[in-house]
Protein backbone atom coordinates (compact mmCIF):
# COMPACT_ATOMS: atom_id res chain seq x y z
CA UNK A 1 0.00 0.00 0.00
CA UNK A 2 1.28 3.29 -1.07
CA UNK A 3 1.64 5.89 2.16
CA UNK A 4 0.60 9.38 1.81
CA UNK A 5 2.84 11.21 2.61
CA UNK A 6 5.62 8.90 2.23
CA UNK A 7 7.72 8.01 5.37
CA UNK A 8 9.30 11.18 7.08
CA UNK A 9 7.23 13.78 5.71
CA UNK A 10 4.84 15.66 7.39
CA UNK A 11 1.83 16.50 5.39
CA UNK A 12 2.00 20.33 4.80
CA UNK A 13 5.65 20.96 4.07
CA UNK A 14 6.40 24.79 2.72
CA UNK A 15 8.11 24.88 -0.65
CA UNK A 16 10.38 28.26 -1.25
CA UNK A 17 11.74 29.74 -4.46
CA UNK A 18 15.26 31.88 -3.83
CA UNK A 19 17.47 33.26 -6.93
CA UNK A 20 20.51 31.57 -5.10
CA UNK A 21 19.04 28.00 -3.70
CA UNK A 22 22.97 26.78 -2.39
CA UNK A 23 23.69 30.45 -0.92
CA UNK A 24 20.01 29.77 0.92
CA UNK A 25 20.58 26.10 1.95
CA UNK A 26 23.78 27.50 3.24
CA UNK A 27 22.57 30.42 5.40
CA UNK A 28 19.36 28.72 6.20
CA UNK A 29 21.87 25.82 7.56
CA UNK A 30 23.64 28.73 9.80
CA UNK A 31 21.43 31.01 10.83
CA UNK A 32 18.33 29.18 11.18
CA UNK A 33 19.74 25.64 12.29
CA UNK A 34 17.96 23.92 9.45
CA UNK A 35 19.48 20.15 8.49
CA UNK A 36 20.40 19.89 4.88
CA UNK A 37 18.49 16.05 3.77
CA UNK A 38 18.82 16.25 0.02
CA UNK A 39 19.92 18.49 -2.78
CA UNK A 40 19.63 17.56 -6.56
CA UNK A 41 21.43 19.71 -8.46
CA UNK A 42 20.28 21.78 -11.79
CA UNK A 43 22.20 23.15 -14.56
CA UNK A 44 24.75 26.08 -14.52
CA UNK A 45 24.69 25.01 -10.89
CA UNK A 46 21.17 26.41 -9.73
CA UNK A 47 19.64 24.22 -7.12
CA UNK A 48 16.47 21.78 -8.76
CA UNK A 49 15.36 20.59 -5.52
CA UNK A 50 16.67 20.85 -1.97
CA UNK A 51 14.76 19.81 1.41
CA UNK A 52 15.98 21.06 4.48
CA UNK A 53 14.88 19.47 8.13
CA UNK A 54 14.15 21.24 11.69
CA UNK A 55 12.83 18.73 13.80
CA UNK A 56 10.68 16.47 11.85
CA UNK A 57 9.44 19.48 9.92
CA UNK A 58 10.37 19.91 6.07
CA UNK A 59 11.32 22.93 4.35
CA UNK A 60 11.80 22.38 0.06
CA UNK A 61 13.56 24.85 -1.91
CA UNK A 62 14.83 25.67 -5.16
CA UNK A 63 15.83 27.91 -8.16
CA UNK A 64 12.79 29.34 -9.45
CA UNK A 65 11.79 27.46 -12.54
CA UNK A 66 10.86 30.14 -14.70
CA UNK A 67 12.56 34.22 -15.62
CA UNK A 68 9.54 36.15 -14.68
CA UNK A 69 10.14 35.00 -10.91
CA UNK A 70 11.11 37.90 -8.32
CA UNK A 71 11.32 37.02 -4.77
CA UNK A 72 10.47 38.90 -1.43
CA UNK A 73 13.65 41.01 -1.55
CA UNK A 74 13.35 42.09 -4.87
CA UNK A 75 8.95 42.56 -4.87
CA UNK A 76 9.39 44.90 -1.74
CA UNK A 77 6.92 43.32 0.20
CA UNK A 78 6.10 39.56 2.10
CA UNK A 79 3.24 37.25 0.66
CA UNK A 80 3.55 34.95 2.73
CA UNK A 81 5.65 33.69 6.06
CA UNK A 82 6.76 30.04 7.30
CA UNK A 83 6.19 29.72 11.69
CA UNK A 84 8.37 26.72 12.70
CA UNK A 85 8.34 25.58 16.84
CA UNK A 86 11.52 25.52 18.30
CA UNK A 87 12.71 24.40 21.72
CA UNK A 88 14.59 27.34 22.54
CA UNK A 89 13.16 30.33 20.74
CA UNK A 90 15.92 33.14 23.13
CA UNK A 91 18.82 31.13 21.90
CA UNK A 92 17.57 30.37 18.40
CA UNK A 93 17.01 34.26 18.15
CA UNK A 94 20.43 35.17 19.41
CA UNK A 95 21.84 32.58 16.68
CA UNK A 96 19.54 34.34 13.71
CA UNK A 97 21.03 37.66 14.75
CA UNK A 98 24.60 36.55 14.60
CA UNK A 99 23.70 35.22 11.49
CA UNK A 100 22.63 38.63 10.18
CA UNK A 101 19.04 37.64 9.61
CA UNK A 102 16.82 41.01 9.49
CA UNK A 103 14.58 40.86 12.62
CA UNK A 104 11.12 42.27 12.09
CA UNK A 105 10.33 41.19 15.77
CA UNK A 106 12.43 40.76 18.81
CA UNK A 107 11.26 37.65 21.15
CA UNK A 108 7.93 38.38 22.62
CA UNK A 109 5.45 36.46 25.03
CA UNK A 110 1.79 36.52 23.20
CA UNK A 111 -1.12 36.46 24.83
CA UNK A 112 -2.01 33.34 23.07
CA UNK A 113 0.56 31.46 24.77
CA UNK A 114 3.70 31.43 22.25
CA UNK A 115 7.12 33.72 22.84
CA UNK A 116 8.09 34.02 19.39
CA UNK A 117 9.90 36.33 17.21
CA UNK A 118 10.38 37.19 13.61
CA UNK A 119 13.06 37.24 11.18
CA UNK A 120 13.86 37.59 6.87
CA UNK A 121 16.53 35.44 5.60
CA UNK A 122 19.00 37.57 2.83
CA UNK A 123 16.22 37.40 0.13
CA UNK A 124 13.09 38.33 2.07
CA UNK A 125 11.59 35.58 2.82
CA UNK A 126 9.52 35.92 6.17
CA UNK A 127 10.13 33.59 8.89
CA UNK A 128 8.55 33.62 12.43
CA UNK A 129 10.39 30.60 14.49
CA UNK A 130 7.74 29.99 18.02
CA UNK A 131 8.26 28.05 21.73
CA UNK A 132 4.86 27.42 23.27
CA UNK A 133 5.49 28.75 26.98
CA UNK A 134 2.28 28.94 28.62
CA UNK A 135 -1.59 26.93 27.39
CA UNK A 136 -4.19 29.30 27.25
CA UNK A 137 -7.93 28.65 27.00
CA UNK A 138 -9.70 30.85 24.48
CA UNK A 139 -11.53 32.82 27.06
CA UNK A 140 -8.34 33.95 28.41
CA UNK A 141 -7.56 35.43 24.08
CA UNK A 142 -10.39 37.64 24.22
Amino acid sequence: MVQNPPEGYPRISPYLYYEDGAAAIEWLTRAFGFRERMRMPGEEGRIMHAELELDGGIVMLANPPREAFKNPKALGTSTSSVYTYVDDVDSHFDRAKEAGAEILQEPETMPYGDRHYGAKDPEGHEWWFGQHVKDVSPDEIG
